[in-house]
């Protein structure tokens, strides 16, 4: 058995065990340009997923229209609270159903006080048919009242940095959202440094 098989394996006897008592959900939701960790993925993008949460433990998938394909994304873990500190540890995949990127696969750790948030994800990207490429995503969130300002980037094989602000609101049920993305050269892909206006919409059910 693979190590992806024993993953999935893992998570599915976790989450077996409280099965009729987890949480579902699901979400739609549409984007003016798709940006993802500061990097441009596509104009325009419709995306969808589906949860399930139970007693900390969660796991969903994830899709977005990317062009030339689906991007599939599926994540498992385990998250909490211990007085005023947030804690999560879980795992990241994400796949494609055409030739618009190749798999990544990461560990994701974060923790939050307050109005502070910090992530971590340490990952390995497949780069098609060259070398494997390891990665550590980083950032540092501050947010009130859906007003959000973010600091993140990259290292070790992947580099670059941006600063994300944005604003985040709910009408009669419906999410709607605004964001600013700053990125440096390295992450623009065009040699200079670029920035985005990015406006969202979304909607999340309840599936009980």
């Amino acid at each position: 058995m693979n190590a992806k098989a024993r993953l999935g394996l893992a998570a599915a006897l976790i989450l077996s065990s409280g099965l009729a008592q987890a949480d579902w959900s699901a979400n739609v939701g549409y984007a003016s340009e798709y940006y993802y960790r500061g990097i441009f993925q596509k104009n325009t993008s419709a995306n969808g997923g589906l949860d399930f949460e139970h007693g900390g433990f969660y796991a969903g998938t994830w899709a977005a229209d990317v062009g030339d394909g689906l991007e599939v994304d599926g994540y498992f873990g385990y998250g909490g609270e211990y007085q005023d500190f947030g804690y999560s540890v879980g795992f990241t995949g994400y796949y494609y159903t055409g030739d618009f990127d190749d798999t990544y696969r990461e560990i994701n750790l974060g923790g939050s006080y307050n109005i502070l948030a910090v992530d971590v994800a340490v990952g390995q990207y497949d780069n098609f048919a060259g070398p494997t490429q390891d990665y550590t995503f980083y950032s540092l969130t501050l947010e009130k009242n859906g007003l959000y300002g973010k600091y993140a980037g990259f290292s070790q094989d992947v580099d670059g940095e941006y600063f994300e602000l944005g604003y985040g609101t709910s009408v009669v049920e419906i999410d709607l959202g605004v964001s600013l993305i700053f990125n440096d050269k390295d992450l623009s892909g065009t040699g200079s440094s670029d920035e985005a206006i990015i406006f969202s919409i979304g909607k999340s059910f309840d599936l009980q």
